[in-house]
């Protein structure tokens, strides 16, 4: 794992298109900035947990109910604010 200090306003490149920005920095917790590509999935730790333990358990238990498709985010390819981590 790679660990980086930055401060507010300074960036971190991933690629060619992917860009991390401290937005803010308050006692304890961080707001950061992520712009990618439409076609990046970016998500907070816990919602990733949280999906793949859904799909581990609807493997586990095959399902009768088919959801129905979800709608792409309304932030998609812009930069996406998250609150206190």
């Amino acid at each position: 794992m790679l660990v980086l200090t930055r401060k507010q306003s300074e960036t971190i490149h991933i690629g060619d298109d992917i860009i991390i920005k401290v937005v803010q920095t308050g006692r304890g917790s961080i707001k950061i900035g992520v712009e990618a590509p439409k076609a990046v999935r970016v998500l907070r730790g816990e919602v990733a947990e949280e999906a793949e333990q859904h799909v581990s358990t609807s493997q586990a238990q095959p399902s009768t109910c088919v959801a129905p498709p979800t709608k792409p985010a309304m932030n998609a390819g812009k930069t996406v604010k998250f609150g206190a981590v």
